[in-house]
Protein backbone atom coordinates (compact mmCIF):
# COMPACT_ATOMS: atom_id res chain seq x y z
CA UNK A 1 0.00 0.00 0.00
CA UNK A 2 1.28 3.52 -0.78
CA UNK A 3 0.13 5.62 2.12
CA UNK A 4 0.95 8.98 0.12
CA UNK A 5 -0.94 8.19 -3.39
CA UNK A 6 -3.72 6.91 -1.07
CA UNK A 7 -3.76 10.07 0.97
CA UNK A 8 -3.57 12.05 -2.63
CA UNK A 9 -6.34 9.98 -3.81
CA UNK A 10 -9.27 10.37 -0.57
CA UNK A 11 -7.99 14.12 -0.85
CA UNK A 12 -9.14 14.30 -4.44
CA UNK A 13 -12.76 12.28 -3.41
CA UNK A 14 -13.13 15.68 -1.12
CA UNK A 15 -11.97 17.62 -3.82
CA UNK A 16 -14.33 16.36 -6.54
CA UNK A 17 -17.27 16.18 -4.20
CA UNK A 18 -16.97 19.65 -2.82
CA UNK A 19 -16.09 21.49 -5.99
CA UNK A 20 -18.45 19.37 -8.21
CA UNK A 21 -21.22 20.32 -5.91
CA UNK A 22 -19.60 24.39 -6.81
CA UNK A 23 -19.74 23.73 -10.11
CA UNK A 24 -23.50 22.78 -10.37
CA UNK A 25 -24.71 26.53 -9.60
CA UNK A 26 -21.38 28.46 -11.26
CA UNK A 27 -23.23 29.01 -13.90
CA UNK A 28 -26.16 30.74 -12.55
CA UNK A 29 -23.35 32.37 -9.85
CA UNK A 30 -21.92 34.37 -12.87
CA UNK A 31 -25.17 35.41 -14.07
CA UNK A 32 -25.11 32.67 -16.59
CA UNK A 33 -22.00 33.68 -18.47
CA UNK A 34 -21.96 31.40 -21.57
CA UNK A 35 -17.83 30.46 -21.51
CA UNK A 36 -18.54 29.27 -18.01
CA UNK A 37 -20.90 27.00 -19.28
CA UNK A 38 -18.05 24.81 -21.01
CA UNK A 39 -17.00 23.21 -17.08
CA UNK A 40 -20.35 23.90 -15.15
CA UNK A 41 -23.46 22.70 -15.58
CA UNK A 42 -25.57 24.83 -17.73
CA UNK A 43 -29.07 22.46 -17.43
CA UNK A 44 -30.67 19.53 -15.36
CA UNK A 45 -29.72 17.15 -17.99
CA UNK A 46 -27.94 14.43 -17.58
CA UNK A 47 -24.96 15.14 -19.45
CA UNK A 48 -24.31 18.81 -17.30
CA UNK A 49 -24.12 16.86 -14.60
CA UNK A 50 -21.63 14.62 -15.50
CA UNK A 51 -19.26 17.32 -16.14
CA UNK A 52 -19.30 18.33 -12.36
CA UNK A 53 -17.37 14.85 -11.32
CA UNK A 54 -15.11 15.36 -14.50
CA UNK A 55 -13.52 18.97 -14.81
CA UNK A 56 -12.85 18.39 -10.81
CA UNK A 57 -11.51 15.30 -11.17
CA UNK A 58 -9.41 17.16 -14.05
CA UNK A 59 -8.40 20.35 -11.94
CA UNK A 60 -7.48 17.66 -8.86
CA UNK A 61 -5.23 15.71 -11.35
CA UNK A 62 -3.18 19.36 -12.19
CA UNK A 63 -2.44 20.00 -8.76
CA UNK A 64 -1.47 16.28 -7.82
CA UNK A 65 0.83 15.53 -10.58
CA UNK A 66 3.54 16.91 -9.66
CA UNK A 67 3.70 15.74 -5.96
CA UNK A 68 2.67 11.88 -7.34
CA UNK A 69 4.71 12.06 -11.00
CA UNK A 70 7.91 10.28 -9.36
CA UNK A 71 6.07 6.74 -7.42
CA UNK A 72 2.92 7.07 -9.28
CA UNK A 73 2.24 4.47 -11.96
CA UNK A 74 -0.24 5.37 -15.32
CA UNK A 75 -1.35 8.79 -14.16
CA UNK A 76 -3.12 9.67 -17.43
CA UNK A 77 -4.80 5.78 -17.18
CA UNK A 78 -5.71 6.13 -14.11
CA UNK A 79 -7.16 9.56 -14.53
CA UNK A 80 -9.00 8.32 -17.53
CA UNK A 81 -10.48 5.29 -15.78
CA UNK A 82 -11.44 7.52 -13.00
CA UNK A 83 -13.30 9.86 -15.46
CA UNK A 84 -14.97 6.85 -17.24
CA UNK A 85 -15.86 5.07 -13.74
CA UNK A 86 -18.16 8.54 -13.27
CA UNK A 87 -20.04 8.78 -16.48
CA UNK A 88 -20.83 5.48 -16.60
CA UNK A 89 -21.75 4.62 -13.47
CA UNK A 90 -24.11 8.37 -13.25
CA UNK A 91 -25.58 7.32 -16.20
CA UNK A 92 -26.30 3.34 -15.27
CA UNK A 93 -27.43 5.02 -12.08
CA UNK A 94 -29.71 7.45 -13.02
CA UNK A 95 -31.51 5.72 -16.04
CA UNK A 96 -32.01 2.22 -13.73
CA UNK A 97 -33.69 4.07 -11.10
CA UNK A 98 -36.17 6.40 -13.18
CA UNK A 99 -38.00 3.51 -15.02
CA UNK A 100 -38.31 2.05 -11.67
CA UNK A 101 -39.74 5.04 -9.85
CA UNK A 102 -41.21 7.00 -12.64
CA UNK A 103 -39.45 10.18 -11.30
CA UNK A 104 -36.01 11.84 -10.96
CA UNK A 105 -35.29 11.83 -7.03
CA UNK A 106 -32.84 15.09 -5.69
CA UNK A 107 -30.84 12.19 -2.96
CA UNK A 108 -30.54 9.55 -4.96
CA UNK A 109 -28.62 11.79 -7.70
CA UNK A 110 -26.68 13.41 -5.22
CA UNK A 111 -25.87 9.42 -3.81
CA UNK A 112 -25.03 8.77 -6.87
CA UNK A 113 -22.46 11.52 -7.68
CA UNK A 114 -20.82 10.68 -4.36
CA UNK A 115 -20.76 6.68 -5.07
CA UNK A 116 -19.18 7.61 -8.42
CA UNK A 117 -16.94 9.60 -7.39
CA UNK A 118 -15.50 7.30 -4.40
CA UNK A 119 -15.72 4.61 -6.91
CA UNK A 120 -13.59 6.30 -9.63
CA UNK A 121 -11.07 7.43 -6.48
CA UNK A 122 -10.59 3.74 -5.71
CA UNK A 123 -9.69 2.76 -8.92
CA UNK A 124 -7.67 5.21 -9.64
CA UNK A 125 -5.55 4.23 -6.59
CA UNK A 126 -5.68 0.97 -7.90
CA UNK A 127 -4.40 1.43 -11.44
CA UNK A 128 -1.92 4.16 -9.97
CA UNK A 129 0.23 1.53 -7.84
CA UNK A 130 -0.26 -1.14 -10.19
CA UNK A 131 3.14 -1.82 -12.27
CA UNK A 132 3.88 0.76 -14.83
CA UNK A 133 2.44 -0.08 -18.50
CA UNK A 134 3.87 0.85 -21.69
CA UNK A 135 4.05 4.66 -22.51
CA UNK A 136 1.93 4.45 -25.58
CA UNK A 137 -1.00 3.68 -23.07
CA UNK A 138 -0.16 6.82 -21.01
CA UNK A 139 -0.56 9.22 -24.50
CA UNK A 140 -3.29 7.13 -25.47
CA UNK A 141 -5.08 7.93 -22.40
CA UNK A 142 -4.04 11.03 -22.26
CA UNK A 143 -5.45 11.75 -25.54
CA UNK A 144 -8.82 9.99 -24.21
CA UNK A 145 -9.07 12.80 -21.38
CA UNK A 146 -8.54 15.11 -24.12
CA UNK A 147 -11.48 13.78 -25.99
CA UNK A 148 -14.21 13.59 -23.81
CA UNK A 149 -13.15 17.05 -22.48
CA UNK A 150 -13.67 18.48 -25.65
CA UNK A 151 -16.96 16.52 -26.03
CA UNK A 152 -18.26 18.24 -23.15
CA UNK A 153 -17.68 21.52 -23.61
CA UNK A 154 -18.96 21.08 -27.59
CA UNK A 155 -22.13 18.72 -26.54
CA UNK A 156 -22.56 22.03 -24.09
CA UNK A 157 -23.10 24.62 -27.10
CA UNK A 158 -24.34 21.81 -29.52
CA UNK A 159 -26.28 19.71 -27.56
CA UNK A 160 -27.55 16.45 -29.90
CA UNK A 161 -31.67 15.92 -29.04
CA UNK A 162 -31.25 12.98 -27.25
CA UNK A 163 -32.23 12.12 -23.39
CA UNK A 164 -29.26 12.33 -22.15
CA UNK A 165 -28.71 16.03 -23.38
CA UNK A 166 -32.12 16.70 -22.46
CA UNK A 167 -32.91 19.17 -19.31
CA UNK A 168 -35.41 17.44 -17.27
CA UNK A 169 -36.90 20.35 -15.78
CA UNK A 170 -37.81 22.48 -19.19
CA UNK A 171 -37.29 19.50 -22.06
CA UNK A 172 -34.34 22.17 -23.86
CA UNK A 173 -31.56 21.07 -24.70
CA UNK A 174 -27.85 22.99 -24.05
CA UNK A 175 -27.99 26.70 -22.92
CA UNK A 176 -31.59 28.46 -23.06
CA UNK A 177 -31.22 32.06 -24.55
CA UNK A 178 -33.84 33.75 -22.36
CA UNK A 179 -32.38 32.49 -19.24
CA UNK A 180 -28.96 34.29 -20.57
CA UNK A 181 -28.31 37.99 -19.01
CA UNK A 182 -28.28 40.68 -21.79
CA UNK A 183 -24.20 41.17 -20.76
CA UNK A 184 -23.82 37.60 -21.56
CA UNK A 185 -25.41 37.35 -25.09
CA UNK A 186 -22.30 38.36 -27.38
CA UNK A 187 -20.30 35.73 -25.49
CA UNK A 188 -23.21 33.09 -26.10
CA UNK A 189 -23.15 34.18 -29.82
CA UNK A 190 -19.55 33.03 -30.19
CA UNK A 191 -19.64 29.99 -28.64
CA UNK A 192 -22.73 28.98 -30.81
CA UNK A 193 -21.62 30.11 -33.99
Amino acid sequence: MNKKILYWEIGGMFFILFLGSFMHFLFELTGYWAPIGAIAAVNESVWEHLKLGYWPLIFFTLIQYNFIKDEAKNIFLAKLAASLVIIVFIIVFFYSYTPILGEEVLFLDILSFGLAVVLAQFVSYKILTMKRLKKSVSIVSLVGLVIIGLLFILFTYFPPHLPLFQDGLTGEYGIVIHTIYLSTIPFYFLFTF
